[in-house]
């Protein structure tokens, strides 16, 4: 007798970098971007710790084309998807497990704070095109709230060293992928 089993995942996070979109040889989009959880607690001491995750997300299909369109470093998204395992040898022969999270669903939840600058930069820009007075250079470099908008933020995601999963023989990955296959590729080939 078969005993059932679920394998679901459900993960809220910032994207870690730009989604990257990429062709199977039959011409099938597949994306892949990495997905920083981050959780938060309290020591007994009173010292606020914290610990982010990495998770790297592989979207196919018209997913991938609406994540490659929508979604951008900074993003806070909600993913859901399927955990799946796969084993390859890297390009020096060694044997490397990939763990990664296979989307159904991503759902954009709020833009980057820089994103968002830039955008009311932008709106800013052309609402007063022609209207010069001299305050539109303050502005480019401000938002808002004073705060510039160019340099580094404290809450701007950075991706750790682990990125290079991200390279993990992609191209492999897809040229493994059969065309003649309908469904979405399964775990371990």
């Amino acid at each position: 007798m078969a005993s059932r089993s679920l394998n679901k995942a459900m993960l809220i996070g910032n994207v870690g970098r730009e989604p990257r979109l990429k062709f199977t040889p039959g011409g099938i989009p597949v994306v892949t971007f990495r997905l920083a959880t981050t959780e938060s607690w309290k020591e007994r001491n009173g010292s606020l710790r914290e610990h982010t995750d990495w998770h790297t997300i592989v979207a196919w299909r018209s997913l991938a084309q609406t994540i490659d369109k929508i979604i951008q470093k900074g993003d806070k998204v909600f993913v859901e998807g399927k955990i799946q395992t796969r084993v390859f040898d890297d390009k020096t022969g060694i044997r490397k497990t990939v763990v990664e999270i296979l989307a159904d669903n991503v759902i954009l939840i709020g833009k980057s704070k820089n994103r968002v600058n830039n955008e009311n930069n932008e709106n800013y820009e052309n609402n007063n095109e022609g209207n010069n007075d001299g305050n539109n250079e303050n502005y480019n470099e401000e938002n808002n709230d004073g705060v510039s908008s160019g340099g580094n933020n404290d809450d701007d995601i950075i991706t750790n060293d682990l990125d290079f999963e991200m390279d993990y023989n992609l191209d492999e990955y897809i040229n493994d992928y059969s065309t003649d296959n309908d469904e979405k590729p399964s775990v371990g080939f």
